[in-house]
């Protein structure tokens, strides 16, 4: 079995397609049970994000696994294959363990650095495990890759390179200005309460907005990161409150700052919403006694959602400013520090090494294991045999006896099953295996028995 993962990406599609493949998470199940019930592939987990949707499969056929895995995504994102093939990228064997390391340590993401892909390929992992599609290989794989991102921020200076989208949202909307001169004395309102959501309400909470309300369809969700939030605990917050998602209309024109990452399938807000809510905003003195009138005042929105949660067409709308993900990827620089992220693509390429050679030196696992038990038969049947032979042996004497062939035997395999181990883990060894079994005539049952998990050989 080998790796394959096919997807696409903030780096390969526009932000448009991206938007129309978006996963819901009751259909990333789904895909992850089609996957799996599908021939080429053993185990699935799938990665999707604001910026990316990639399928992670053991298969035991290359070509077979892309056309799978490709129609698979194509059928569960609505997207027609014919469109979104051009878009698609294939990465398999160590090249895939490549890419979701370098995914791990935010070198692949629209802001680079950025750790909250660490919590989403957390996320993946656990919903695999969930539905018992994730197998050896990717919890193994998805594991190591956790490690990784973590190894990375905390022996490079990747943190300072990244920022997680909400704080380079907020500062795209802040042009320029510093986040916590720019949010001082606002009104924040922020639509979900999710994980990106809860980030937001967080980072706004601690920059210095004075106001913050979450607006959630699950109100005691809302209510709750509310509460953990609660003004005088965090920044200069003096309120901190709660409200169902169908309240967000009349919210709306007391928000000068909006921030939105659902998981609707809709619009969250359309751009007569955003000009309805401006016209019923009550000028702001201070601005008003600086020569500002009521058609300055102006409301920021920050759309993390994938698809979009407010109308594109809000960019038209005057006196409103509108920062999404087609926006930031415009924005955003590739290489803020060349020094460190060097420093992780070697942490990455070491790491990468290491996983194959780890992975390499486990296929040759079962086949050891079942050469000494093998040898273990014979012995057992040799001493069988002179028992029958040597009458009169007692009990010590047969148990000695035991002992020297079982030594002799275990000296005669250690130095080649070691050595074979070792020469497995180098890159082209999976073949010794192979020969391992030619050499030995081990049965091929014997040893796909052993690789099975354990409850399976119960």
């Amino acid at each position: 079995m080998s790796l394959l993962v096919v997807g696409l990406s903030h780096r390969s599609a526009p932000v448009s397609v991206l938007e129309r493949a978006a996963l819901a998470p009751q259909t990333r199940g789904k895909l992850l049970q089609d996957a799996v019930s599908a021939e080429p592939a053993a185990e699935a987990v799938v990665l999707s994000t604001c910026n990316r949707i990639e399928l992670y499969a053991d298969v035991d056929k290359f070509h077979a696994g892309v056309a799978e895995l490709s129609t698979l995504l194509a059928q569960h994102s609505g997207v027609g294959l014919e469109e979104l093939t051009p878009y698609l990228y294939v990465h398999y064997e160590d090249r895939a363990v490549h890419h979701l390391f370098s995914v791990a340590c935010g070198l692949d993401s629209m802001v680079v650095g950025e750790g909250q892909i660490l919590g989403q390929i957390k996320d993946a992992l656990a919903v695999g495990q969930g539905r018992h599609t994730a197998g050896r290989l990717l919890n193994e794989l998805f594991q190591q890759a956790l490690r990784v991102g973590k190894r990375a921020h905390a022996e490079t200076g990747i943190d300072k390179a990244g920022q997680s989208l909400v704080t380079f949202g907020l500062e795209q909307l802040a042009a320029g200005a510093p986040v916590e001169q720019w949010v001082r004395g606002k009104r924040a309102l922020v639509i979900g309460a999710g994980s990106m959501s809860s980030l937001a309400a967080t980072t706004l909470a601690r920059a210095g907005v004075a106001e913050l309300v979450i607006a959630n369809r699950t109100l005691d969700r809302a209510q709750r990161l509310a509460a953990s939030l609660g003004a005088g605990g965090t920044g200069a917050l003096s309120e901190s409150r709660a409200l169902p998602i169908d309240g967000v209309l009349a919210e709306l024109p007391r928000a000068d700052i909006v921030v939105s990452c659902t998981g609707a399938t809709g619009l969250v807000l359309t751009a007569d919403d955003i000009g309805t809510a401006l016209a019923q905003r009550q000028p702001d003195p201070a601005k008003a006694s600086a020569g500002a009138g009521a058609g300055t005042e102006r409301i920021a929105l920050l759309d993390l959602a994938m698809p979009r949660d407010i109308d594109a067409a809000t960019h038209r709308v005057e006196g409103a400013r509108l920062v999404d993900i087609e926006s930031l990827a415009e924005a955003s620089a590739d290489a803020p520090m060349a020094a460190d992220v060097d420093a992780v693509r070697g942490i990455v390429s070491e790491e990468v090494a290491a996983f194959g050679a780890a992975q390499r030196a486990a296929t040759i696992t079962p086949t050891v294991v079942a050469l000494r038990t093998m040898a273990a038969d014979v012995v057992a049947s040799e001493m069988a045999r002179l028992e029958g032979r040597l009458h009169g042996l007692d009990d010590k004497q047969r148990a000695e006896i035991t002992q020297t062939v079982r030594r002799v035997v275990d000296k005669l395999l250690h130095a080649p099953t070691v050595r074979v181990k070792q020469l497995a883990g180098e890159p082209g060894g999976a073949g010794y295996a192979d020969a391992l079994r030619e050499l030995f005539d081990l049965d091929p049952q014997a040893v796909a028995a052993v690789s099975k998990p354990e409850q399976e050989r119960q």
